[in-house]
């Protein structure tokens, strides 16, 4: 079954990059989100194919986090787009502010990037020709925006909503308790809204849109009732997603890892009273546990790398 208008291509990444949303508008075209810096040669082949031969004339951004941002000077540099942000990460883009885009302390990249104009919550653009509704949609990241069609009841809702579960608490993880509350209210909005179909950030669009509010509401209820929980799943993913880029790291270095990356030495203290090497094997060990890594001679790799 169909989920979406024909005008709409959705470039389902996996999770190193987010994904990627082409909008049809005739001769022209726009994008939304643009993946992980590593990435920019595959998503520029990828849009091009998507394309179909139409100008990629805009980009637009749900937030300000590497993998959804990373391509953005690729894509303007193959196409000459505009690009549009959220306005409440247009400081950090605009100053290049690696800490407050999580780049320094999750050992992270992106490329800068300059950007035409700006997002507000409350404010509507035309994509695909359908209208959207700008959602402030904050928790995962504070400034996030999801993009609401009304009439079609279709969201895009970055990694604010995924079919199980939301990403990452970065504020939280950094000693921000507003992240969860924030998170909170994002979700007590998206349940009020008339939504057939989501785009989410990582994922293929789903349809189960009231069961994934369900399900992204009790895994905040078990963050909420214990941080240690939120903080090790927070690692988990982090460690997972240094493992697709990088491809494999050897087992003896982890540790040495845990303790020179900021938010992973960070996290150890602050929610277990550890040093990060205890960290490190907690998560190693659960990770491999799970099947989500393996070992081959020495080396810790991400299956499917």
């Amino acid at each position: 079954m169909n989920l979406l208008p024909d005008q709409i291509r959705v470039l389902e990444r996996g999770w190193l990059s987010s994904n990627n949303v082409v909008f049809h508008e005739g001769t022209e075209a726009t994008l939304v989100d643009s993946g992980y810096l590593t990435h920019a040669e595959q998503t520029l082949a990828l849009v091009e194919r998507a394309l179909e031969g139409r100008r990629l004339a805009r980009l637009v951004n749900t937030h300000s986090h590497s993998d959804h941002i990373g391509g953005n000077a690729s894509v303007r540099r193959a196409h000459g787009c505009r690009i549009s942000v959220p306005e409440g990460m247009a400081p950090a883009v605009r100053d290049w502010d690696e800490d407050a885009l999580l780049l320094t302390s999750a050992y992270q990249r992106a490329e800068p990037f300059e950007f035409d104009a700006t997002i507000a919550p409350g404010d509507e653009l035309e994509m695909g020709g359908i209208a959207w509704q700008a959602l402030h949609v904050p928790g995962h990241d504070m400034h996030a925006l999801a993009y609401y069609a009304p009439a079609e009841r279709i969201l895009i809702s970055g990694d604010a909503l995924w079919r199980d579960g939301f990403g990452v608490m970065f504020a939280e993880l950094h000693g921000d308790s507003s992240g969860l509350p924030a998170q909170r209210r994002t979700l007590e909005l998206l349940r009020e809204l008339d939504v057939c179909t989501v785009i989410p950030g990582h994922g293929a669009p789903f349809a189960d849109f009231t069961a994934a509010v369900e399900r992204a509401f009790q895994r905040l209820a078990a963050f909420e009732q214990s941080p240690e929980r939120m903080a090790k799943s927070a690692m988990k993913a982090l460690f997972t997603f240094t493992l697709l880029e990088k491809r494999r790291m050897p087992r003896v270095d982890i540790d040495d890892y845990f303790t020179q990356v900021a938010i992973f030495r960070d996290v150890s203290q602050r929610f277990f009273g550890k040093e990060p090497a205890a960290v490190a094997a907690l998560v190693i060990g659960e990770l491999l546990k799970a099947g989500v890594l393996a070992e081959q001679d020495g080396d810790i790799v991400a299956r499917g790398s």
